[in-house]
């Protein structure tokens, strides 16, 4: 007998509810009693708590039967590989950061057999976390290697979400390539699904030993530092390493920065790649307990069986700016995230089990690129190391970022001064006029004693470098992606464009 494989949506189960009853719910739903389940796979897993406190889990799931059912066929989830190319490479192809999207791209390429060389100018992960342990507890900065740079890039020390808006089926590529290398396989349901900053290294290590294993490189403290071309074709790369300046000839770029890479940028800029302005938006890192956070998501309901409860808010302002919550962490700490000497960013973190008890957020406000007071491409950055270094030499310096309460903020209180002047007046107004509004959206967000620290300036990156419709810059064979390119923003879609990118190079080269 021929077997159907269908994908079936909605079937609802109360918290704590084994998901083995999830075939009788379906049965039901059909009303099918007689009908005989096989291979059941639960393909995504969301928690509706809209009618508190009947809170329910929502799955979608895959199943094969015997019999012909009115449902739509389950898709083919796997990746489709792209056909190789004709041209023959002259140089291996060079990929410059290994954040997620030269992550991917370097995976990609390896697998294929391409042999990818890929320089990351900070540290590989063990000496990387000694750096960053060393910097939070002694406020020693290197500006090499800190929670900005070095192996896995800036979502190392993050809540490792793996949410996007992106609809790309390169998504579940990645999703399986995380737990292959380490990840709670619950990622690949999960309608929120997030590794956690722990075990994230772990993780990110095991996919550079992938990338080594099938022929790859990965070279740390090596620092693009110049692009050499001929004819406005990539000809070769500068790149400094603890022995020097080294010239590597090179044919195909993938650049993979990260938005915190601003000498990378200027050196970008004098080349003469086109580039343009992009708006940013800055704030503070809002904090609650979670159990506030819990209370007005879950209400009554028993909250053992539940997650530490997430939220989403915005609000638009009379004057036009919008002012949101970004890389909401529940069960998470606040960290410094500075990677210029006399610089102070702030940034969340947690660990797998979001156990904290803290929940933190950005609370941000649009920044518009005429905020920016000039007509440089790179003024953005000029504009967010303005009120970085305000917070540093405002917070005492020793990159200890200003705190204060909403309460002391909303007045004006003295205790609040260093956090109001490491912002522009615009979005101090804009959180004051907002706070009310969003408490009213999730009870005891406004609280007066919910704690306020500044500043929040690398939410996304201040430049968007061009390509076209190869994904090439004005420079031809040099492929910029990820966040700091500014064609993605957070660990999923800069990893998803890394394969993009990597899959433009295979469709034009045959194998090395």
């Amino acid at each position: 007998m021929s077997e159907n494989r269908y994908r079936i949506s909605e079937i609802k189960l109360k918290p704590g509810e084994p998901e083995h009853k999830l075939e009788e719910k379906i049965r039901k739903k059909l009303k099918r009693r007689d009908l005989k389940i096989r291979d059941l796979t639960v393909i995504r897993k969301s928690l509706d708590a809209r009618k508190k406190p009947e809170i329910r889990w929502v799955y979608t799931v895959d199943f094969s039967c015997g019999q012909k059912l009115k449902l739509p066929e389950a898709p083919d989830m796997s990746y489709r590989e792209v056909p190789c190319g004709t041209e023959k490479m002259k140089h291996r192809p060079v990929i410059v950061g290994f954040g997620p999207c030269g992550m991917f791209a370097g995976l990609i390429l390896a697998e294929r057999g391409y042999r990818p060389v890929i320089y990351e100018r900070g540290c590989p992960m063990e000496e990387r976390i000694r750096k960053v342990d060393r910097f939070w507890e002694e406020g020693a900065l290197d500006p090499e290697c800190n929670v900005q740079f070095g192996e896995g890039g800036a979502g190392t020390f993050s809540d490792g979400k793996l949410t996007s808006g992106i609809r790309d089926m390169r998504k579940r590529k990645v999703l399986e390539e995380f737990v292959e290398a380490g990840a709670d396989p619950a990622i690949l349901i999960d309608q929120k699904p997030h590794i956690g900053t722990d075990v994230l290294r772990t993780v990110v290590t095991e996919i550079r030993r992938k990338i080594l294993r099938l022929g790859g490189e990965v070279h740390f403290g090596s620092r693009l530092e110049g692009i050499g071309t001929r004819e406005g074709r990539l000809e070769s790369l500068a790149i400094r390493t603890e022995d020097g300046l080294q010239t590597v000839p090179a044919e195909d770029l993938i650049l993979g920065i990260g938005h915190s890479a601003r000498d990378t940028m200027k050196m970008l800029k004098e080349t003469g790649m086109a580039m343009s302005q992009k708006p940013l938006s800055i704030g503070v890192r809002i904090e609650h307990p979670q159990s506030i956070v819990d209370e007005a998501q879950y209400g009554a309901a028993e909250k053992e069986d539940l997650p530490p409860a997430t939220y989403n808010l915005s609000y638009h302002c009379e004057n036009g700016r919008g002012v949101y919550t970004f890389c909401m962490c529940p069960g998470g700490v606040v960290v410094t995230a500075s990677s210029e000497e006399g610089g102070v960013v702030v940034n969340g973190m947690s660990y797998h089990d979001r156990d904290s008890g803290i929940a933190n957020s950005a609370l941000l406000v649009d920044v518009h690129t005429e905020d920016f007071g000039g007509e440089d491409v790179l003024a953005g950055i000029d504009f967010q190391r303005k009120y970085e270094r305000a917070a540093y030499r405002l917070g005492g310096g020793g990159y200890k970022p200003p705190k204060t309460t909403w309460g002391a903020f909303r007045d004006g209180s003295p205790e609040a001064e260093p956090v109001l002047g490491a912002l522009p007046e615009f979005a101090v107004e804009a959180i004051r006029e907002a706070m009310p509004k969003l408490g009213r959206k999730l009870a005891g967000f406004d609280s007066p004693d919910a704690v306020l620290t500044a500043v929040e300036t690398r939410s996304s990156s201040p430049v968007r470098i061009h390509r076209g419709e190869t994904l090439e810059s004005s420079i031809a064979g040099v492929y910029p992606g990820g966040e700091g390119a500014g064609h993605a923003g957070g660990i999923m879609s800069s990893a998803v464009d890394g394969i993009r990118l990597a899959e433009q190079i295979i469709s034009k080269y045959t194998e090395e």
